[in-house]
């Protein structure tokens, strides 16, 4: 008992210690203190005492006056930065742009050393100790209340990475990038050029056509995708061109010499005599970038380790002022990148360059480009890749989002952790998630989180490949079941009623629905017998319209409408023109009067990668949109060759077909189309065919957003037969020029519409 007694005092004395060591910086709505700030201080620090000052002052309605250290020493003085009144301040463990942030008597010190540290301190000090808190550009808190204390705070904190940028719509705003310490628009300053810049160095457009030995050769060809790299008049040329634009633009210190977005290195002998040797094709890359790198000693030459240069050269260094930009695209995110076996060795590339060097810009990808608002559960893999990368001398880092693009999953969310670990990877990120689920949308946070947590653990138990090019349909039998999605809504459901009484609350619920919406609307146009299925069965003739599924898109569009920005991909895919798609497509759908559900036969057979739902795909009377992936069959090099049994000798007057051209992803119209028709399946007469005239366009190619669909239709005069045969021709191989050239051309086609 006597025991127990002496404990309680002990805690009761300790408590009015510790709140004897409290400053208290304002009372009662008025404040003694003064922000101490450089008579010559930098911008940087300038705008640290104004942020101090502004945000006290909306907490507590106290305007603290900033002075000039010139002033005499106070006792009640908040230091920013190094100045006269903070000479005896040590800061000696402060490191590139961190700080220090500690409390003597009733002084608070706020200092870096250079750049954005002071400002760095000042944030951290507004959100840890005064509790307020950016969740987006547009969403901002703080307290209100008459009187602020604080602790005694002895606090040190430096980077991890120099380099912080999380490339999501947030963070194009400086105001938001400054407060979570990312790179703001001024920070980006230090590039010169970024990435894929071969062809701004030396442009096709100018040298091809008279100088093609400048350009890979692929199989007997030159194509101008990539540069011949052993050739000494394009390190000449390169070199010129980026002097010229060194000179235009001195300040800039990081310059990239970097391949183009494609697979077409070059393969000429003396290329691939180094590549080769160096048992990987960044061979040839280094050892060109070497040899610029030389060139502009007090510059840095930036160059990409990606796709086919991904793996590190076994003998070759990059120079000192070489920076490589290592890319993880083909990785899964499933599983951390140390864990999953199944990430092409990615894990294995960043071991040997990190060997090999210490100047490594990671590129890392947080997103589903070809999906963006389409559910993305990756949460469990951020925080153990940002400390692999960290712990492999990892020192400047670029997490790609969707960019400028508005309302992909959970962005603002994504955002705020990311920017966390980047400035220290050892953060609790599951107190950061709680943090921002319950500031960001109020008692709608507890069923936000049960439903990221549900659809992460479901992700995790089918251990299913969750990869950057995916879409919902894909994960129709893994953590996107009609099952699952019914748990989830059950959830949203929740959420939304938890915050009816708050309108912002509960808009920004409405648009973290979007992302089951659309996944709904998607697997709406593959599902059958379903309720959330496109069509519906009124009886054994009969198909109508899903209503849910046609009022799910009418909230998409509400939804949306009042959002800026919003895209549903990589490419620029807006709401408006999906709904347009998906309203035409409706408009198409059960419409195939005598060949509805009659059985094909393929002559030649499909591709295994784009067989949708095989010989049903082509008589299901669904039609396919301009996403390929999506009841389209796809056949590779070869033609389409069908034949349809009507099962009974009907009177035919026309046959068509949809034809899918997206050059971007080397899919293009075929060059002629004949129909022929037959009542024993094996003799065909009467042949009709239609000849492909439209030319494929470089905006096609640039851009899967340019995509279209193409109705090719053969008329016949009303001719009796049971067997309809279809064959479609294809190009062969992807036009010279193009970046798929010398490799083989696609044919995608849907519906078999007989009349």
């Amino acid at each position: 008992m006597i025991k127990n007694v002496i404990t309680i005092f002990f805690l009761f004395y300790s408590c009015i210690a510790c709140q004897n060591q409290n400053i208290t910086l304002v009372k009662d709505g008025s404040s003694n203190y003064v922000i101490i700030l450089s008579e010559t201080a930098q911008k940087w620090d300038s705008l640290a005492a104004s942020e101090i000052q502004t945000y006290i002052n909306s907490i507590s309605g106290t305007l603290i006056p900033i002075v000039s250290d010139n002033e005499q020493i106070l006792e009640n003085e908040i230091v920013i930065g190094r100045n006269k009144h903070s000479l005896n301040l040590d800061l000696s463990s402060v490191k590139d742009d961190g700080f220090k942030i500690k409390t003597e008597n009733n002084k608070i010190f706020i200092a870096g050393k250079k750049g954005k540290g002071s400002l760095n301190g000042v944030y951290t000090f507004l959100e840890n100790y005064l509790n307020c808190r950016m969740y987006s550009s547009e969403v901002k808190f703080h307290p209100s209340q008459k009187s602020i204390s604080i602790p005694e705070i002895d606090k040190t904190e430096n980077p991890i990475f120099t380099y912080r940028d999380v490339h999501y719509y947030d963070s194009f705003d400086d105001s938001y990038s400054r407060w979570h310490k990312l790179t703001d628009s001024e920070d980006k300053n230090i590039w010169g050029m970024f990435v894929h810049t071969f062809d701004q160095l030396l442009p096709p457009d100018k040298y091809f056509h008279e100088h093609p030995e400048y350009f890979a050769l692929r199989g007997d060809h030159r194509v101008p995708e990539q540069l011949c790299l052993s050739n000494p008049k394009v390190l000449e040329i390169v070199t010129e061109e980026l002097s010229k634009k060194i000179e235009a633009n001195p300040k800039a210190n990081v310059w990239s010499v970097s391949q183009g977005d494609n697979y077409s290195y070059c393969q000429c002998t003396d290329c691939k005599k180094i590549d080769d040797y160096e048992e990987s094709n960044s061979g040839s890359v280094i050892t060109f970038v070497n040899k610029v790198a030389k060139k502009f000693p007090n510059k840095t030459i930036s160059t990409l380790a990606y796709q086919y240069s991904r793996k590190a050269p076994k003998y070759i260094r990059p120079e000192k002022n070489v920076n490589i930009m290592l890319c993880t695209i083909e990785c899964f995110r499933t599983f951390p990148i140390d864990e999953d076996t199944s990430t092409f060795g990615f894990y294995h590339d960043l071991k040997e360059w990190s060997k090999i060097t210490d100047n490594i810009f990671l590129w890392d990808y947080v997103v589903q480009f070809t999906s963006l608002i389409s559910p993305f559960p990756n949460f469990q893999v951020l925080q153990p890749n940002i400390k692999l990368f960290a712990s492999n001398n990892v020192k400047m880092m670029f997490q790609q989002g969707a960019g400028h693009r508005n309302a992909s999953e959970f962005a603002e969310l994504r955002t705020y952790l990311i920017a966390k670990l980047l400035w220290n990877p050892n953060v609790n990120v599951d107190s950061l998630m709680n943090d921002f689920l319950f500031g960001y949308y109020g008692n709608a946070g507890k069923y936000l989180k049960e439903y990221i947590e549900l659809m992460q653990h479901e992700l995790i138990k089918c251990k299913a490949p969750l990869n950057i090019y995916g879409d919902p349909i894909f994960a129709l039998d893994n953590y996107l079941t009609p099952e699952l999605i019914d748990k989830y809504e059950l959830l949203l459901n929740n959420a939304e009623k938890s915050v009816l009484d708050n309108t912002e609350f509960l808009e920004r619920v409405r648009i973290a629905r979007l992302p089951l919406i659309y996944t709904i609307l998607e697997q709406a146009k593959v599902l059958e017998n379903n309720k959330r299925s496109m069509v519906l069965k009124q009886n054994k003739n009969e198909f109508i319209p899903n209503p849910q599924i046609i009022e799910l898109l009418n909230t998409f569009e509400t939804t949306t409408a009042n959002l800026k920005d919003v895209f549903l991909n990589e490419k620029g895919l807006t709401p408006e023109k999906y709904i347009s798609r998906y309203k035409t497509m409706f408009s198409k759908t059960m419409k195939n009067p005598l060949g509805l559900f009659k059985p094909v036969n393929f002559v030649t057979s499909p591709n295994f990668k784009y067989e949708a739902n095989g010989e049903k795909t082509l008589t299901d009377g669904k039609h396919g949109d301009e996403n390929h992936k999506i009841n389209w069959i796809g056949f590779e090099g070869n033609n389409l060759e069908i034949i349809i049994d009507l099962q009974k000798t009907e009177t035919i007057s026309k046959v068509s077909a949809d034809f899918l051209q997206t050059s971007f992803s080397w899919i293009f119209l075929p060059k002629k189309f004949e129909v022929s028709l037959s009542n024993d399946g094996h003799n065909f007469d009467n042949t009709q065919e239609y000849t492909n005239t439209i030319e494929i366009t470089k905006e096609e190619t640039l851009s899967p957003e340019n995509a279209f669909i193409k109705n090719f239709a053969c008329n016949f005069n009303q001719i009796p037969a049971r067997f309809v045969k279809v064959k479609a021709t294809n190009i062969g191989i992807c036009p010279l020029g193009h970046p798929g050239y010398p490799f083989k051309a696609w044919i995608f086609t849907d519906e078999i519409v007989i009349e």
